[in-house]
């Protein structure tokens, strides 16, 4: 079989609007967008994300698919989604995995690459939190 070339690609971004500073209550939403640039229909079966704040709290999340579906992706494709994430500080990443199989059901894992979720909170501010 070729190799499964799949990329992952996120974006962050802070939502100040959503995001309680005094409660500790700090959101993000973030895009990924998978691109299937191998020769083989893939379908994502399952996520695994770690998430970690600015405390070094960890946070695992484990599931079938993404935002409620178990997206098929044909060569050349790309599938894109939006979710939410919210920390108790104001900065922190997550990283994780994709379980993916092929239509002749062959497994595999494609590693999320760990980004970044930060918000203009001061170092000032930041102080406050504590």
């Amino acid at each position: 079989m070729s190799e499964m070339k799949i990329t992952i690609q996120a974006e962050s971004y802070y939502l100040p609007e959503q995001s309680i500073m005094e409660s500790k209550r700090f959101l993000w939403s973030y895009e990924i967008t998978i691109t299937n640039e191998s020769d083989h229909i893939v379908q994502l079966l399952n996520r695994y994300w770690r998430i970690t704040d600015l405390s070094g709290h960890i946070e695992e999340v484990k599931g079938p698919g993404v935002i409620g579906l178990q997206p098929i992706i044909k060569p050349g494709r790309k599938f894109a989604y939006s979710s939410l994430c919210q920390l108790m500080t104001p900065k922190g990443t997550m990283e994780g995995q994709y379980q993916m199989q092929t239509l002749e059901e062959v497994s595999f894992s494609i590693e999320i690459p760990k980004f970044a979720l930060l918000s203009p909170i001061s170092d000032a501010q930041r102080g406050r939190l504590h």
